[in-house]
């Protein structure tokens, strides 16, 4: 049964996710804003990510948030992490891949986590120590043996374009051995992805903490793995991550290791 944190996350999230669906065909009218170079979001991620934090501070008023638009809000052992439109250039486009990803965390570990697709209507839920469920069915990592076939996810955040030839390289080294690599433009969408088994992995640099937090408790309570690309456990302050089930997430790091520089490694 889904803990209370996790219910009122999901009508929360749910709730954002209605709002999104509703402004979806006047994306061309909206005020979108460039918070930095290709970095984009629009009045549908502030409204959405408003409808979020009202309904979380009224069930847990002292509890701190870190919201992607409004930044961070107060100081607690336990954070909400909101993501409340991941997927934002996809949305403004049309293209039918995005969601809504709230995490909490409690002395920076996620211990609760909800993602919400609303062209899907799927919702992926989360609690420490509970599993994993996608509309509340029970869900495992992949059990793929290694890399070898494996699918896996990426993506090139605009923040770390400088070190694109690296990802590029890594990539390339990934390919030897692996079947395919998609890149949807969510971070959150594929770690829930990577969660179900329709991915066996994934890797980013430069992620922040509502990119990966709930997305990360899922693979984690689905019987996977996430590390930084020095194998290291833990949400990476670096935001350079890799996730998927153990022997996969062990291949992807040893894979990539020879085209990483010293700073992606040292995190």
């Amino acid at each position: 049964m889904p803990r209370p944190a996790v219910n009122v996350a999901v009508r929360a999230a749910r709730a954002a996710g209605t709002l999104i669906l509703r402004n979806l065909n006047r994306v061309e009218g909206l005020v979108v804003m460039e918070k930095e170079r290709m970095d984009f979001a629009s009045e549908v991620d502030r409204a959405a990510e408003a409808l979020i934090m009202r309904e979380l501070k009224r069930a847990y008023p002292r509890h701190s948030f870190l919201a992607e638009e409004s930044g961070e809000h107060g100081r607690a052992r336990q954070q909400w992490v909101i993501d409340p439109l991941d997927g934002t250039h996809n949305f403004l486009r049309g293209f039918p891949h995005f969601c809504v990803s709230i995490a909490m965390l409690e002395d920076g570990e996620p211990v609760y986590g909800v993602i919400f697709d609303p062209l899907r209507d799927e919702t992926f839920t989360a609690s420490k120590g509970d599993g994993a469920f996608l509309n509340d069915r029970r869900i495992r990592v992949s059990q793929r043996e290694g890399l070898p076939g494996a699918l896996l996810a990426t993506g090139f955040p605009y923040r770390q374009r400088r070190h694109l030839d690296a990802q590029l390289e890594a990539t390339k080294l990934l390919l030897g051995s692996a079947e395919d690599i998609r890149r949807t433009g969510s971070a959150a969408l594929d770690l829930a992805y990577v969660a179900c088994g329709r991915l066996d992995g994934y890797y980013e640099t430069g992620l922040k903490p509502w990119d990966m937090a709930a997305g990360c408790l899922l693979v984690r309570e689905a019987g996977g793995r996430y590390c930084d690309f020095a194998g290291r456990e833990g949400l990476p302050e670096s935001g350079n991550l890799v996730a998927g089930s153990h022997k996969v997430a062990f291949g992807m790091v040893e894979t990539m290791a020879p085209a990483l520089t010293p700073v992606l490694l040292a995190g």
